[in-house]
Order: C-alpha cells, then structure tokens, then sequence
C-alpha cells in the first residue's frame, strides 16, 4: 500500500494562504486574522511560524519562487531547439497563463513590492530576489540567441530579461486597473514584437553549433 500522503503542516497553509490572499486583498489590507482564517490555523500557529507578518511576507515571497520557479521550469519552451524561439516562447508561456481572475494571474512579489519598497526592506529585497531570479532563467538563452544573430549591441541579456519582467509586472497593473486581463495580453504581445524587432536574421551560413559551449 503506498503512503498516505503528508498533510501540509500550519506553516505551509499560511505560506499557501499567503499566495491567494496578498493578490486578492494587497499586502498592507491583508491582517493575520485573515491569513490564519484562509489557512485554517490558530493566531498562535501563526506566531510560532512567523514573529510577524512582515516575516511572513519575506517567507511568502521565497515561498512564490520556489513555486513558480518550479512551474516554469517544467514549461514546453524549453524543449525549442533555437534560443530565440525559446526566448518567444516563454512570452508566449506567460500570455497563455494570464487565465482566471486578476488575483489569480497577477505576481504576488509584484505586488508585496510596490506596497512595501519603503516600508518594509526586507520584503522589498525578498521581492527582489525573487523577480531578479527569475529574471536570470533567461539569459542564457538570450545570450545564445544574441550570438546566433550576431548581436553585439549597447544592451547585455540581463538587462533584456529584466526588461521583460518590467513589461510583465506593468501589464499587471494594467491588469489591476482594468479589471481584466485582455490589456494584459495586449502588453504581452507587444512584448513579443519587440523582442523579434531585436533579434535580425540569422547570418547566411550560420550554424547552431556555434553557439554551443
């Protein structure tokens, strides 16, 4: 008989609560009574994980990474032979995500930040790490997909992967603002027509094991 699967413990509700609440309510609406009530624990379960709800926010934060870090390394794109089209499908990987309510598209790190950048540094750099480390998933298809186009421009592939997330976390105060993700979408489209104005045709000759390791 296999064995019965592992309850998720108190700590791991309220990082899961974390998730839906913060995107629904916002992170400064968002009390620990809530939290706990969503999560289904105790005031003091709560503060036998976490000293405050400011602690939680830095641990729901590494908790979203992890999350999605996971998600998104398990998404088709990566399977694409060319970097480039790696690079677009990932674009096109994040519109055809953008499916349900608001809150359950939107970016909790995304939104922790714009409410906490000056409140609250710890959640702020949490936030931080978490859009920057998914940032850097991909450079280095970027940077393959620079070599194999022969780029050498003003421009590095970390600062275009960041870049992608700027258009992202602005397409979802669109979003916000809106009330739907159609915007969304549009931003994430324009996204794409960017990126392939970048990325001219490849050289006559060009072979893709050149740009391997």
């Amino acid at each position: 008989m296999p064995a019965p699967a592992a309850k998720p413990d108190a700590k791991a509700k309220l990082l899961d609560a974390a998730m839906s609440v913060i995107r629904s309510k916002g992170y400064s609406a968002t009390t620990v009574e809530q939290l706990c009530t969503a999560a289904g624990v105790t005031k003091g379960a709560f503060f036998h994980h976490f000293s405050s709800k400011d602690a939680l926010g830095v641990a729901a934060a590494e908790h979203w990474s992890e999350m999605t870090g996971a998600f998104f390394a398990a998404a088709p794109y990566h399977d694409l032979a060319d970097p480039l089209d790696r690079v677009l499908g990932y674009v096109a990987f994040r519109k055809a995500i953008l499916q349900g309510g608001v809150p359950e598209f939107t970016c909790l790190v995304g939104t922790m930040v714009q409410e906490t950048y000056e409140t609250a540094p710890a959640i702020r750099d949490a936030c931080e790490r978490s859009i920057s480390g998914h940032a850097a998933t991909l450079e280095a298809d970027i940077d393959a997909a620079m070599r194999a186009h022969s780029l050498q421009p003003d421009w590095t592939a970390k600062s275009l992967a960041l870049h992608t997330q700027a258009v992202l976390q602005g397409a979802f105060i669109l979003a916000k603002a809106t009330g739907s993700a159609e915007i969304a979408a549009d931003s994430v489209d324009h996204l794409a027509r960017y990126l392939k104005l970048l990325f001219p045709p490849k050289p006559p000759g060009f072979d893709e094991k050149d740009i391997k390791p």
